[in-house]
C-alpha cells in the first residue's frame, strides 16, 4: 500500500490551542506525513487564540475547560453527529488517537464498528498525576483504566523501551512499538550560547546556570526542583538558577526559589539560544515519556542531571552525558549538580557526549517509522477483508 492510499483521522485533546511536548510531536508527524502524500485531518477542541498555528486540516470538536485550575486545557466531550459526518466522508482507513480521554475512546469505537486499524500513542504518563494533586491513591485505579485503553487499539506508540516495558507490566497485550522522538538540530547546537544574553538577565559568565525547561506545572516535578535549589544554597553550591518557561505554577515556584532568573516563554531560535546558554540541564519530572527537552539540551551541550524515569533513561548515559538520580531523592539530586557546579572539565565533557548522542534523533527518520506503522496495519486489513 503506498502513502498515497493511507487516510489517518487523527486525534487530539490538544493539538495546538496551549503548546507542549506532545502536540509539537504530533504537527511534525502530520507534516512529515503530509510530505509523503498521505491524506489527514486532525480532530481536537479549539480555542479563538492558539499558541501556533496547526499543520494541516483541523477540525474543531466541543469541549469543555478543564477544573482544578487547569483552564488552559480542554476535554472534548465525544464525537457528536457533526463530527462523526465529518469522518464518514472523509473515509480513513487509519484512526490515530494521542490520549486515552473521552475524545480518544469514541475514536477507537468508532474505528472498532467500522474494522480500521487503531494506533494509539502514548505522550504522558497520566497515572503519575494524581500524586501532584493529592489524590496519589487513584493511580491503580488510573493505571487500570489506561490498560483497558490500550488493549482496545490496533497498536500502541510508545517512545521508548523504559515506557515499554512499564505498558506490558500494566497488562497492555496490544502490539507495542517505538515512535520515539527527534530534535531540531539547526536550532538546539552548542554554538548558540549567547553570554552577553546571559549578562542581560544579570547571570554572569562564570556563573554556572542551572536550568529548568518546560511549562510552569506541578507535575513537571517544581517542588522537587525547589528543594534541590534550597539545598544547594545551604551547602554554599555557586550557581545561579535559570528558568525558561510559563504557567499556571509561576507564580508559587518564584516563591520557591526567590533567587531565581526567570526569561519566560521562548520559543524559535530564540529557544536554542536559551538552552545553550544553561551550564547544567536539571529535569526531575517522573511525567515525561519521552523527554523532549532533555534531547533538547543534549543537543545544545548541556550535560543533564535527570529522575531516573521513563524517558531519561533511554537517552543519559549515566557519568557520560549527564546523572541519573531516584525521584524525589533531594540529597542525591543535590550532589549530582554540585558536582557538575564544581568540574568545568566534567560539566564540558559530559555535555559534549550528549550533544554527539542526540546527532542520532532525526525527526524525518523517526516519522517515517509511524507511516511504515499504518501502512502495515491498513495492508493487513485489506487483506482480511479480501
Amino acid at each position: 500500500m503506498q502513502p498515497s492510499d493511507i487516510r489517518v483521522a487523527m486525534f487530539s485533546g490538544n493539538y495546538n490551542y496551549t503548546r507542549d511536548g506532545a502536540n509539537q510531536a504530533l504537527n511534525l508527524l502530520v507534516g512529515h506525513l503530509l510530505d509523503r502524500g498521505v491524506k489527514v485531518r486532525v480532530y481536537s477542541p479549539t480555542t479563538r487564540t492558539p499558541a501556533f498555528e496547526p499543520t494541516g486540516e483541523l477540525v474543531s470538536v466541543p469541549a469543555l475547560s478543564l477544573p482544578l485550575g487547569r483552564a488552559e486545557y480542554k476535554l472534548a466531550r465525544g464525537l457528536p453527529h457533526r463530527i462523526r459526518s465529518d469522518l464518514d466522508r472523509f473515509r480513513p482507513n487509519i484512526v490515530h488517537v494521542s490520549a486515552p480521554d473521552i475524545l480518544g475512546h469514541r475514536a477507537i469505537s468508532f474505528a472498532r464498528r467500522r474494522g480500521i486499524p487503531a494506533v494509539a500513542s502514548l505522550h504522558t504518563r497520566f497515572e503519575t498525576y494524581a500524586r501532584y494533586y493529592g489524590f496519589g491513591f487513584l493511580e491503580p485505579i488510573m493505571i487500570r483504566l489506561l490498560t483497558r485503553f490500550y488493549n482496545r487499539a490496533s497498536q500502541v506508540l510508545v517512545p521508548g523501551r523504559s515506557l515499554a516495558d512499564i505498558v506490558r507490566a500494566w497488562g497492555v497485550e496490544t502490539p507495542i512499538d517505538i515512535w520515539s522522538r527527534g530534535v531540531d538540530h539547526a536550532r538546539f547546537r552548542p554554538d548558540a550560547r549567547d553570554l552577553a544574553w546571559r549578562r542581560s538577565l544579570g547571570i554572569a559568565d562564570d556563573e554556572v546556570a542551572v536550568g529548568f525547561l518546560g511549562r510552569l506545572v506541578l507535575e513537571k516535578g517544581l517542588d522537587v526542583f525547589a528543594e534541590v535549589m534550597k539545598t544547594l544554597k545551604r551547602r554554599d553550591v555557586k550557581h545561579r538558577v535559570l528558568v525558561i518557561g510559563e504557567g499556571p505554577a509561576r507564580g508559587w515556584f518564584a516563591e520557591q526559589v526567590p533567587d531565581a532568573v526567570f526569561a519566560g516563554f521562548q520559543t524559535g531560535d530564540d529557544l536554542g539560544r536559551a538552552v545553550a546558554s544553561m551550564d547544567v540541564f536539571f529535569n526531575p519530572s517522573v511525567t515525561e515519556t519521552f523527554g523532549n527537552v532533555t534531547l533538547e539540551a543534549m543537543a545544545a551541550g548541556v550535560p543533564v542531571v535527570a529522575a531516573r524515569a521513563t524517558g531519561a533513561v533511554d537517552l543519559i548515559e549515566e557519568g557520560v552525558n549527564g546523572m541519573l538520580v531516584p525521584p524525589r531523592d533531594i540529597p542525591a539530586y543535590a550532589d549530582a549538580i554540585a558536582r557538575l557546579c564544581g568540574d568545568d572539565g566534567l560539566r564540558l565533557a559530559a555535555g559534549r557526549a550528549g550533544h554527539r548522542k542526540a546527532i542520532g534523533y532525526e525527526w524525518r527518520r523517526i516519522n517515517e517509522t509511524v507511516l511504515q506503522t499504518y501502512r502495515a496495519l491498513a495492508a493487513d486489513q485489506v487483506d482480511r477483508q479480501s
